[in-house]
């Protein structure tokens, strides 16, 4: 068995000497603070994740952006302002996410982002639910160096999958599918690695071996399983799983249901990582889809002079000492995990 995938090996040939530098710097800031409950920050994040834009195709019942409920101003990624951001993060960061909210391929000019990322030897990933990959797209896709492709596929059968996935079609999906499979092997290329994302929710629980199948059959390199996050959990939902493995909610002994996380005062993705929206927003985590915890807009000030910015470090200081006390928090899926057996 090879020691790493060939994903992970792809991964690692983009790290140069600072990236690595500033990783090792970044981990030790993190335990460091850990220690002694205060936010220390020596380096940058490790990983960026940008917003193409904020319009989707879809209706998904536990996402803002099919429900059409921001409040924050929506709209679409200008190329100009993310050669900017790009410009500011490239040298320390080592991954970027071309996903927040929104489907990235609605995003005109959403693979010349790609392209410009991946000229700069970052390691690039999106997430899709795969409605705009015909064949010339699948081809322009995997020509542009991304990485990494995620794809919804939350059920097996129609009748099963537009339950979650409201006005979607898995015939369109899976052929969206094929199509990159395709190309990769006519172009010879190892990337993107294609990953099926499985979000268990209840009326799919039943399809988990089918979707590990289906994969396999279409020959994806990877098939994952995700928890689903759910708004109003605290008396029952009917997208909660009844698989206890499966759900981030347990049942409690009055009848009302609470997160499993325990919420411990730490949370690496401060540290780490950060969230950009399409019109510069810096904010925490992608748990904070409606930006309300604004750190700075990095497409007026420096992004630097953001990430240690007096904003962020109380918001920092405020996670290591009462992580129940953020809202974003309460609801989050670190420290839990999804068994599935293999």
């Amino acid at each position: 068995m090879a020691l790493f995938s060939n994903d992970t090996r792809n991964l690692l040939r983009k790290l140069t000497v600072l990236r690595t530098w500033n990783g090792v710097a970044i981990g030790l800031s993190f335990h460091v603070s850990r220690w002694i409950g205060k936010p220390l920050l020596w380096g940058q994040p490790v990983s960026v994740a940008i917003e193409p834009t904020t319009a989707c195709n879809l209706g998904c019942p536990e996402c803002p952006s099919g429900l059409k409920k921001f409040t924050r101003d929506t709209g679409n990624l200008k190329k100009a302002a993310f050669e900017k951001l790009l410009a500011n993060v490239h040298r320390k960061a080592l991954y970027m996410t071309f996903y927040f909210q929104g489907e990235p391929f609605i995003h005109p000019d959403f693979l010349d982002l790609v392209r410009m990322a991946s000229g700069r030897n970052l390691y690039t990933a999106t997430s899709t639910n795969a409605h705009f990959l015909t064949d010339a797209k699948a081809r322009e896709t995997v020509e542009s160096g991304l990485d990494r492709l995620i794809i919804s596929v939350d059920g097996t059968t129609q009748e099963v999958y537009e339950q979650y996935r409201v006005h979607g079609d898995l015939d369109k999906v899976l052929e969206g599918a094929r199509n990159v499979i395709k190309w990769k092997k006519a172009l010879n290329s190892p990337t993107p690695h294609v990953i099926f994302q499985f979000l268990i929710v209840r009326p799919n629980e039943h399809q988990v071996e089918e979707i590990k199948q289906l994969g396999s059959e279409i020959g994806v390199d990877e098939v994952r399983f995700k928890t689903a996050q759910v708004y109003d959990y605290e008396h029952g939902n009917e997208l909660i799983p009844t698989v206890d493995g499966y759900s981030r909610y347990r049942r409690k002994k009055d009848g009302t249901w609470e997160v499993k996380n325990q919420l411990i005062n730490q949370c690496w993705r401060m540290w780490s990582s950060c969230v950009v929206t399409w019109d510069g927003l810096v904010v925490p985590c992608c748990f904070d889809k409606d930006a309300t915890h604004r750190m700075g807009n990095a497409f007026v000030r420096p992004f630097a002079e953001i990430w240690r910015g007096s904003t962020y470090r109380q918001f920092r200081e405020k996670l290591l000492k009462g992580r129940d006390q953020i809202d974003i928090c309460r609801n989050c899926s670190e420290g839990t995990r999804v068994w599935v057996e293999e």
